[in-house]
């Protein structure tokens, strides 16, 4: 997985989300990692499969909509 330091995620803020449209990217703060930034595509399918392992409704069902 690539990684860029806070300061480069802050000053090359293009080319990170660049590289995170082709996979995930670790932001990393105190030489450790912090967060992911990821396409979000990846993201809708990563809690897709997530909500699917689970057996849970998803997040788009009706039942959930009239709890808003």
């Amino acid at each position: 997985m690539r990684m860029f330091s806070s300061a480069q995620a802050k000053n090359h803020f293009g080319e990170l989300i660049d590289a995170a449209r082709l996979a995930p990217v670790a932001v990393t703060k105190y030489d450790r990692p912090f967060v992911v930034v990821m396409a979000i595509e990846e993201f809708e399918r990563l809690k897709l499969q997530a909500v699917d392992e689970k057996n849970l409704p998803s997040p788009t069902d009706e039942n959930l909509k009239g709890s808003q």
